[in-house]
């Protein structure tokens, strides 16, 4: 790293601290690169993520001493931005907010450079605000109370981003997003992915695969809609609020697994005859994964996925990595699922797809980016 770099009083700002997903992947990535930097976040469940975060010590807000925390924080979403703001880092000389949600909203001091990674603007109150607030997802008194608070958020979080410098987005489809709802621009820098983790693997089985956070946005619904019409194995890897409802709608076909230690996760991801990705995202870290094991995906065609996988078209089945659907319906993933069937993947140009992924790229980028904003900001005038 830049000598300049080490010698900074820095701070690193998350969320919170729950699982380990690619926000805190990120954040554990970024500790390599800033070992130096305090780590900030809104609470911290101790033990659930990387030994790199568990190790470093969170400095948490008020939300951390609040009841049910660790399973029942989205109700306490209206309290986020005062408690990001209860956090003084105005000595600091950089501040690197790693933000979905209220993190980029910090309070710094005029000396102080702020950058902010966005993973996605606040989707809880931006465009995935009916997926997530749904009255039939919501009791009584939720009804009536988000929508008030939705508003105030929305408010907070375009005035909040003008505390930010520069902005770096996950994806192309971060950066629209940032311009529309910010009306700022934001540098594209992928995500980090240790595809090294993930080696590729030739032998498939017959089954197909969901890794994700079982969420109504995943879409996971779609994958077993498809599995009990065309009769394929569908195995399932995730935890959720939506995992009682998803079990009730699965066929016999469908398995359902808790999250899986590494080494399962990537013998599963290697001998998938193909990943099911049917939600819309932002990046996705496990289509990368995926196909660094060589592994094609069925993905939604919108988002993150267009960035990542190269979709199959007439006449370059030797240089694609996955196949699109175009609408969120059982009949659309279907026929993509026997499109993919009929096609013969090379396994070794998938896996070698991925590599332009690997963590090593997003530290180079990073630090290029940040060197290059801190010296404009202190060069003599």
């Amino acid at each position: 790293m830049s000598e300049i770099l080490k010698q900074l009083n820095m701070a690193l700002v998350h969320e919170w601290f729950v699982t380990m997903r690619g926000g805190e992947k990120v954040v554990a990535t970024l500790l390599n690169l800033f070992p130096q930097a305090d780590l900030y976040a809104l609470f911290h469940h101790k033990g659930t993520t990387d030994p790199r975060i568990e190790t470093k010590g969170v400095r948490t807000t008020f939300i951390d001493r609040l009841p049910l925390k660790n399973t029942h924080y989205p109700y306490y979403l209206p309290l986020f931005p005062t408690a990001i703001e209860t956090l003084n880092l105005k000595n600091y000389d950089l501040v690197l907010s790693s933000s979905f949600c209220v993190a980029k909203g910090v309070r710094i001091g005029p000396d102080t450079l702020h950058i902010s990674y966005v993973h996605t603007p606040m989707r809880y109150v931006w465009d995935m605000y009916e997926d997530y607030f749904a009255p039939e997802r919501l009791n009584w008194i939720t009804r009536r109370i988000i929508p008030l608070f939705a508003n105030y958020l929305r408010m907070w979080d375009v005035t909040s981003a003008q505390r930010v410098d520069y902005f770096i987005a996950n994806s192309q489809h971060v950066a629209k997003r940032i311009q529309k709802f910010y009306r700022r621009k934001a540098t594209v820098i992928h995500p980090p992915v240790e595809t090294d983790q993930f080696p590729l693997c030739t032998k498939k089985k017959d089954y197909y695969l969901v890794v994700t956070a079982l969420v109504p946005y995943k879409r996971v619904d779609l994958a077993i809609a498809a599995a009990n019409r065309l009769k394929f194995p569908l195995k399932i890897v995730g935890k959720g609020p939506e995992l009682k409802r998803l079990q009730q709608l699965a066929g016999p076909t469908v398995e359902f697994l808790p999250p899986q230690p590494q080494q399962q996760l990537v013998k599963l991801l290697q001998e998938a005859r193909a990943l099911l990705f049917p939600g819309e995202e932002d990046f996705g870290i496990t289509p990368v994964e995926a196909q660094s094991c060589g592994t094609p995906v069925i993905a939604y065609g919108e988002g993150g996925a267009l960035e990542t996988i190269i979709g199959y078209q007439q006449g370059n089945e030797a240089t694609a990595s996955g196949v699109f659907f175009y609408e969120q319906t059982v009949a659309a993933l279907s026929t993509a699922i026997e499109q993919a069937e009929a096609i013969r993947w090379n396994y070794a140009f998938i896996h070698e797809h991925a590599q332009r992924f690997n963590t090593r790229f997003f530290l180079e980028a990073m630090e290029q980016f940040i060197l290059e904003k801190w010296q404009e900001r202190n060069q003599p005038r």
